[in-house]
């Protein structure tokens, strides 16, 4: 009796980082898997004319056959490639594309065996630095007690309501107003209101119609000319000139008083030194974060300075192109960084390839530093993850649920995000980290970009 024949996995094309595999899996055993799961199945099946549990194996193979094939096929096809790269101890760099040889009906018929190029990337093969060997300076910035009281005031400006004056409004002021939009004389959808409040100098509005009823005093009809702004998010209103005709029904003045016990109970607060204590914690963590993200660049920048290996060209171009597809939106709409206004197309991509092979060196080294001290993403951390975000979504959390139940790569995007911090949590503990003191303007001001191309220096891995 001869033996069944098993998968065969063949290297076709092995070039660089690229390898391409024939993969072979016989029509006997996908029948073996077939007869497998209709004799599962078999004594649960209710077929009009047949006593429960008693439908003839033929009988469900005719019926249900092709598509419980298809979902072997689907099975063996996941499978096969993940023994299969287990096999020739391939480690994927991406994930593998897949192209049918096959004549899928013939496969469903169990007659021909299952054909299917398997190709991908693989990870290079470096060595990552010594981390221990690795310094950086993080700065740090203290909370000032005037930012405390800067906020304190912003916050009670905020919140401490406005009462009637008489006289014309001033910047800060709150006026109450009907008005009526006009675009070439029509008017348009949602540019009316009544009893909308304006406070002047709040900038809630479109630019130019708060500053025009400065002076204004209740009565005053007033008719305002404005401009949509180019990154307005209604597309029919974007760069359009417009008149909306406004009647002054109040003007209100911000109540005097400075902040007291008595104002933050009408917050929440037992006292006035809760809520500064509140608005120092905030800060203090927003400085936090900000110390940190200034040191994650900085341990970034000396990771690819003292790292060059061969990057996967696929990785390379689907992340260049992420980025292009970015920069061409903001392009079209008008939000193009201004260093990179006046630059030809040609200018633009190779530095924004440059930043692409960057990201990817990092992902790469990242991800080696991770296998190779075990640290892992759990998935009760994923799902966490996951019902945060779904909180921003108040009564649809059900649904957001749902879209990552069905798309494993939308959990993918969530897991990846939390594996690299968790990456850098574990170098930043080995590196050696000295801390800057600095003011809170040093420490949110924005970095220069990375430029990859200055690798004179690096160390070949």
């Amino acid at each position: 009796m001869s033996k069944a024949r098993l998968m065969q996995l063949t290297e076709r094309r092995s070039e660089g980082l690229l390898r391409v595999y024939d993969v072979v899996v016989p029509a006997a055993e996908l029948q073996q898997k077939l007869n497998a799961k209709i004799a599962e199945v078999q004594p649960r099946v209710r077929i009009n004319g047949f006593r429960p549990g008693k439908v003839p194996a033929s009988h469900i193979r005719k019926v249900y056959g092709p598509g419980m094939m298809q979902d072997i096929i689907n099975e063996t096809v996941q499978k096969s490639t993940k023994e299969g790269l287990e096999k020739v101890n391939a480690r994927p760099a991406s994930e593998p594309s897949l192209d049918l040889k096959s004549d899928i009906n013939q496969v469903v018929a169990g007659t021909a065996d299952l054909q299917f190029e398997l190709s991908l990337e693989v990870m290079p093969d470096f060595e990552p630095v010594d981390l221990k060997t690795i310094s950086i300076t993080r700065p740090v910035a203290p909370v000032a007690d005037e930012q405390v009281e800067e906020q304190l005031n912003d916050l009670a400006r905020a919140n401490r309501g406005f009462e009637d004056k008489d006289g014309a409004a001033a910047d800060g002021d709150a006026v109450i107003v009907d008005f009526v939009g006009r675009i070439d004389g029509e008017a348009f959808e949602g540019g009316s209101a009544t009893d909308a409040q304006v406070v002047i100098g709040s900038k809630q509005f479109i630019p130019g119609f708060e500053e025009q009823l400065v002076g204004a005093k209740a009565g005053d009809e007033r008719t305002l000319k404005v401009t949509f702004p180019e990154e307005y998010p209604v597309a029919t209103l974007k760069g359009k000139d417009a008149e909306f005709e406004t009647k002054v029904k109040t003007v209100r003045a911000p109540k005097a008083g400075a902040p007291d016990d008595a104002w933050a109970g009408e917050l929440g607060f037992d006292s006035l030194n809760a809520v500064k204590d509140a608005l120092r914690q905030r800060i203090e963590s927003e400085h936090k974060q900000q110390s940190r993200a200034k040191a994650k660049r900085k341990l970034f920048d000396q990771l690819d300075e003292q790292h060059d290996f061969e990057l996967p060209p696929r990785m390379v171009e689907a992340e260049f192109n992420q980025i292009w597809r970015q920069i061409e939106q903001d392009r079209t709409a008008g939000r193009l960084d201004p260093s990179d206004e006046g630059k030809s197309d040609d200018e633009l991509k190779a530095e924004y390839r440059d930043i692409a092979e960057r990201r990817v060196r990092l992902g790469l080294l990242l991800a080696e530093i991770g296998r190779r001290h075990k640290i892992e993403v759990s998935d009760q951390e994923v799902a966490q993850a996951i019902s945060a975000q779904a909180r921003n979504f108040p009564g649809q959390e059900r649904q957001i649920f749902e879209a990552y139940q069905r798309n494993p790569q939308l959990v993918a995007q969530v897991r990846a995000p939390l594996y690299e911090e968790k990456v850098v949590d574990y170098v930043m503990e080995l590196i050696k980290v000295s801390d800057e003191t600095v003011d809170r303007e040093t420490l949110f001001a924005e970095d220069e970009p990375p430029v990859p191309a200055k690798k004179a220096k690096k160390t070949k891995a």
